[in-house]
């Protein structure tokens, strides 16, 4: 089997998010926007009609995925490799933080996926794990599956999706809060992944 269509979800808000400061690993929590944001993606999410959701184990993707579950109606699968980019000591702190103990850290490590924060990991790693969980689903399915995961994770996994050159994937912006990305598959059977949408979401 091989998937028609895959889409990758972002959480919804954290209260992370909603100070400014770096989650990674951290297991931070969904806000009240949040929780509505993931409510009002439901009616439009609904029209991909996946079969599988598969979610990161960290609860603001798992919390975010079971709102369309519980919704719609279909399986949840946890899987710890769409975990956030381990920012290592970069985690919890905000960017006027990190950039006081580590000047210029952050644009080098924007700009170079190769690049990690201290005791963190490289954006090409989190792509490699990731790109684990869409083989898997690949292989197991052949209509569409959703992951639900976050910023990094996504823009990450989109340049190894599309076979793009290390060096450009800077150029992606990042992914909203409930936003989503969509790949579907080139025509021909070649098997490559064509960039459907970027970021896309609801205007609520």
């Amino acid at each position: 089997m091989t998937l028609n269509r895959l889409v990758l979800w972002r959480h919804g808000e954290t209260d992370y998010n909603a100070t400014g400061r770096w989650q990674g690993h951290l297991d931070s929590a969904l806000t009240e926007t949040g929780w509505n944001q993931a409510r009002f993606a439901v009616p439009v999410l609904t029209g991909f009609a996946p079969e599988l959701v598969v979610a990161s184990d960290l609860r603001r993707a798992t919390n975010t995925a079971t709102v369309f579950t519980d919704a719609v109606g279909i399986p949840l699968r946890i899987d710890e490799r769409l975990r956030e980019t381990n920012l290592g000591k970069w985690q919890g702190l905000t960017s006027e933080e990190v950039e006081v103990e580590w000047p210029g850290s952050i644009d080098q490590w924007r700009a170079d996926p190769t690049v990690a924060p201290p005791d963190g990991e490289s954006r090409i790693e989190v792509a490699d794990r990731a790109a684990e969980v869409v083989a898997e689903v690949d292989r197991e399915f052949s209509g569409t599956v959703m992951l639900c995961a976050h910023g990094g994770l996504i823009t990450a996994l989109t340049g190894r999706l599309l076979d793009l050159p290390v060096e450009s994937w800077s150029l992606f912006g990042g992914i909203g809060n409930c936003h989503w990305t969509v790949f579907t598959r080139r025509p021909g059977g070649d098997g490559r992944w064509r960039l459907s949408s970027y970021n896309a979401g609801t205007t609520r």
